[in-house]
């Protein structure tokens, strides 16, 4: 996947914008609060119809204007777009135009609007998965310091990608979660035995298909974590994936149902799959405790490509899956924290060419130069100011 031109108005602090990208590497170099970060999230949102910070949609609309609009044009787009399933069948292949072109608009006090090709979607959820992507930036250290949450929604966003059918079974067990926590809540009534009895049982049938992807994930996973931790690190230190999983103590149903009363004085379901988690260790410890700065950025780094290597294979796994169909690399100020080694190795796995399309974003020219010049590669350079963006090739 390539992302040919990107038009903004009034995202963030981007007054407006019109930008044409290489089809390798695009650099944009500026200032802390330039509005370097806000490109690349104008690139994420196009890909996962939000923010990457999560934020609410009208937040994004420049400060004192009514609206913003993000309009993307992509090439190279397969003549099909399936999304295989480790829960049954492959989705139907769905013949798509090329080039793609993509919009979300919003105005205050309305809902976001979002278009592929002109047609607005029913449900967003559609969408994930057509224009594959991984950021990584700052806040990924979250996945270390924050909490379980975080490492889920790591695995989440990257399953729900390729995997149409894990969606629709993550958003149906949550569905059902809700409706059990809210009978629990209930302080005026005892819960119907029969209702909390059949949301139990959609927790646990579509609970066990969740987790058996996100186990099969994190064993497809780990090889390619270790092998880009190591490469980073010159292998000084031994790194893990594990996942955790309430599926893991028996049949999912018995474990829901084995305390309900305890969850019945506490007010919210205590197991499930909503409780796993993704342990993230070195030398065998929780890297949380154990890791240095270095190590942990590295760490985070060396998981956010592993996600771009699983992404890539399950591209390739499609029908004529080629270089075109590669997911996007956001690269958000990486290099912070990091000895001039990591850097160096960073910088060379970057300029090779398992990679598609990069956008990357560094306060420090140096950096880039460096990734420029190892590679021999077609590149764009941005300078970011105040919101304004101007390109050259030089």
């Amino acid at each position: 996947m390539v992302l040919e031109q990107l038009s903004i108005v009034n995202y963030k602090n981007i007054e407006g914008a019109t930008l044409s990208f290489s089809p390798k590497i695009n650099c944009f170099i500026g200032n802390n609060g330039a509005g370097k970060t806000n490109v690349l999230d104008a690139v994420y949102f196009l890909s996962f119809c939000h923010s990457a910070n999560g934020n609410q949609d009208a937040l994004a609309i420049r400060h004192h204007e009514e609206f913003f609009v993000i309009e993307g044009s992509y090439s190279s787009f397969s003549n099909f777009s399936p999304l295989t399933s480790p829960l049954g069948s492959a989705a139907s292949l769905v013949e798509e135009p090329s080039p793609l072109k993509v919009f979300c608009g919003m105005k205050k006090g309305q809902k976001k609007h979002f278009k592929r090709n002109g047609k607005e979607y029913q449900r967003l959820s559609e969408h994930i998965g057509l224009i594959p992507l991984v950021m990584v930036s700052p806040a990924d250290m979250l996945l270390i310091e924050g909490s379980s949450e975080e490492r889920r929604r790591l695995m989440d966003l990257t399953i729900a990608q390729c995997n149409r059918p894990y969606i629709n079974a993550l958003n149906r067990y949550n569905k059902a979660l809700q409706q059990r926590n809210a009978l629990l809540r209930d302080e005026d009534h005892e819960p119907d035995a029969q209702l909390m009895e059949l949301l139990e049982e959609e927790m646990a049938r579509q609970g066990e298909e969740v987790s058996a992807c996100r186990s099969a994930f994190v064993e497809e996973l780990t090889p390619a974590f270790q092998q880009f931790y190591n490469t980073v690190s010159d292998g000084h230190e031994q790194v893990s994936l594990s996942y955790v999983s309430h599926c893991q103590r028996g049949p999912l149903l018995d474990v829901i149902r084995r305390d309900r009363m305890k969850d019945r004085a506490v007010g919210y379901s205590l197991h499930g799959i909503h409780r796993d988690e993704l342990e993230i260790l070195i030398d065998g410890h929780l890297m949380r405790r154990e890791g240095s700065q270095g190590q942990q950025k590295t760490f985070v780094i060396a998981l956010k490509l592993a996600q771009y290597e699983y992404l890539k294979r399950s591209e390739a796994r499609g029908e004529g899956k080629e270089e075109s169909d590669l997911p996007l690399l956001l690269l958000d100020d990486i290099f912070d924290k990091l000895d001039a080694h990591r850097v160096e190795q960073i910088i060379r796995l970057v300029a090779s060419q398992q990679f598609g399309q990069i956008f990357i974003t560094d306060t420090n020219r140096e950096h880039l130069d460096q990734i420029l010049s190892h590679g021999d590669c077609d590149y764009r350079l941005f300078h970011v100011s105040d919101g304004k963006i101007e390109g050259t090739n030089v």
